[in-house]
């Protein structure tokens, strides 16, 4: 299997059409490679059909009008929640007290229905993974460093010892270190990227 990011670019539209199918209001996702190599604290997963699913909730919110966050993005309200649970998606009773509702995982019917596609996903991002850390031992190969620009490309969190985070090119972190204001010392982008959670 390649692990070049339009093959796993193809596997997360294919992800996301297997969920059209059983939500036909959801709309087509524009850019699945926007995804690869991004995590998002807000929802606080690492790139994963859990990940996806909770993307589609957000999408059938827009579809529908519904407003399911605040606090620029970051809190998910009763709202998310309510459409969460009919994509089987579950969440602890008690809202985060700064993200609200937005962990949310996979309930048992959801990952029956949803199986082939799951692990046909993370197969794709296991192998995408393994040659992206390969590469970034040496380097950074991805969209950016092959076209030479200095900021296009996908946008990882890199952190600092303080637990503050960036969004940034990995190319442009390789250029010079971006200095933490609060503790003085370099962000950078964490070794391991998360593997699929089943």
């Amino acid at each position: 299997m390649s692990t070049t990011p339009p093959v796993l670019a193809a596997e997360l539209a294919g992800a996301w059409a297997d969920i059209q199918r059983h939500h036909p209001e959801l709309p087509d996702l524009a850019a699945p490679e926007s995804l690869i190599g991004e995590s998002s604290s807000a929802c606080g997963h690492e790139l994963s059909f859990e990940r996806l699913l909770h993307e589609a909730v957000h999408g059938i919110a827009a579809a529908r009008g519904v407003r399911d966050t605040s606090r620029a993005g970051r809190y998910h309200n009763r709202r998310f929640l309510a459409i969460a649970e009919e994509l089987g998606l579950d969440h602890p009773e008690e809202p985060h007290p700064s993200s609200g509702f937005s962990l949310v995982t996979l309930n048992p019917e959801a990952k029956r229905r949803y199986r082939p596609t799951i692990e046909r996903l993370q197969r794709a991002l296991k192998a995408h993974t393994a040659a992206t850390t390969a590469d970034t031992a040496r380097s950074f190969r991805g969209p950016a460093a092959r076209h030479g620009s200095s900021g296009g490309g996908v946008r990882v969190k890199a952190v600092c010892d303080c637990g503050r985070n960036v969004r940034v090119v990995p190319s442009v972190l390789a250029q010079a270190p971006i200095v933490c204001g609060g503790c003085g010392k370099p962000f950078r982008i964490p070794e391991v990227v998360g593997a699929a959670a089943s």
